[in-house]
């Protein structure tokens, strides 16, 4: 298999961590659906799907594959494209002129899985460091967003709503120093969209180019963050002054299908869903399909399904009583495709609002 491999990557120019991206957004993780799958994938596909799962198997993980409707039968087509796409000197663009990008993303990957961490893996805690970061957009002067990394400095580090970032910050520092061609605020939001390529999620378009800021001089005020006590009318707040619209923030939103809250960061408590490393719809589904009631504990006011498993916060339920966002909840629970699309333009609008200059738009695969 190796061999057959090794011949074939020479051939393409293909190297495994590419072949790996372009499989892992074919094929969804659901053992159900793998044999389905991966019948219409090349002999090259097959070997990095399956070596991955094994060793996934072997770490005693349980993750679904879940089908993508995305050219399945022409995976060979789609690395092609990918091979024209990614040429030498785009992957050695300005923002990251000594890194080598697929040494990084390698690196990242390797970062992810731990199983003493939360659910196992610290790729939902990457993800919110990368939104936290870019959150503190304010389009009427173009103050904060992820140029800048300002969140390494007090008092940003310190804000309430960026309680345990310190861990990912942490998890990324001997990245820092490993790749110094790549800055601070490109490696935070580079982390977060392999960490979500990595959890089953779409792919989506990334440029370097952000700066770091010298200190925290730099840091943006306290409360653009939102409020997760609050409702539609105060995310519309928020999220209009970063420039996004009803549709975009409910296709954000939809990250809540990773990850937990923690008593001991944001005071709430638990997953919002069941399967929170992997990267789904089924934040909008479970909102709508389960009953909601308000849980009685002494903690601050969140909502418990029927089961008492899983969770949503007043801002969540907001989604689900606001007619306008309402409709996009019902669409992407009816259409994981339409989601990922959607998720994928608003997020890499989210992090690249603000940005004063970018590299070449190297890393992309279409």
């Amino acid at each position: 298999i190796n061999a057959e491999y090794g011949e074939f990557s020479q051939k393409t120019s293909i190297n495994i961590l590419m072949l790996r991206q372009i499989s892992s957004n074919v094929v969804r993780r659901t053992p159900a659906l793998v044999a389905q799958r991966t019948a219409a994938l090349s002999t090259q596909a097959r070997v990095v799907d399956y070596e991955r799962e094994e060793q996934r198997q072997e770490r005693g993980e349980s993750r679904n594959w879940r089908g993508r409707n995305a050219a399945a039968a022409a995976v060979g087509a789609v690395a092609a494209v990918a091979v024209a796409a990614v040429t030498a000197d785009q992957a050695r663009a300005d923002g990251a002129a000594n890194a080598d990008v697929e040494a990084l993303r390698a690196d990242i990957v390797a970062l992810l899985d731990n199983e003493r961490y939360d659910d196992g893996s610290y790729g939902p805690v990457l993800v919110r460091l990368a939104w936290h970061a870019c959150g503190t957009y304010d389009k009427s002067d173009g103050s904060g967003g992820s140029d800048g990394a300002t969140m390494r400095f007090e008092p940003e580090a310190a804000h309430g709503a960026n309680a345990g970032l310190d861990v990912a910050r942490t998890l990324l520092r001997p990245l820092v120093a490993k790749y110094p061609g790549v800055s601070v605020s490109d490696l935070w939001q580079f982390a977060a969209i392999v960490a979500i390529e990595e959890m089953g999620g779409p792919r989506i378009p990334f440029r370097f180019g952000r700066v770091d800021k010298p200190d925290g001089s730099h840091c943006t005020p306290d409360g653009r963050l939102p409020d997760a006590a609050q409702g539609a009318s105060h995310m519309r707040d928020i999220f209009y002054r970063m420039g996004f619209n009803d549709q975009e923030i409910t296709a954000l939103v939809g990250a809540h299908a990773l990850g937990r809250c923690h008593t001991n960061r944001s005071g709430f408590d638990g997953p919002w869903t069941r399967s929170p490393i992997m990267f789904t719809n089924d934040f909008y589904t479970l909102l709508l399909g389960e009953e909601w009631k308000v849980r009685q504990w002494n903690g601050p006011k969140q909502y418990q399904d029927a089961a008492k498993e899983l969770m949503m916060l007043p801002s969540d339920m907001a989604f689900l009583n606001d007619p306008s966002f309402r409709i996009w909840v019902e669409r992407y629970a009816a259409d994981e495709d339409l989601f990922f699309r959607d998720f994928s333009k608003a997020f890499n609008k989210l992090q690249e609002n603000g940005v004063k200059k970018f590299a070449k738009p190297w890393y992309q695969f279409w």
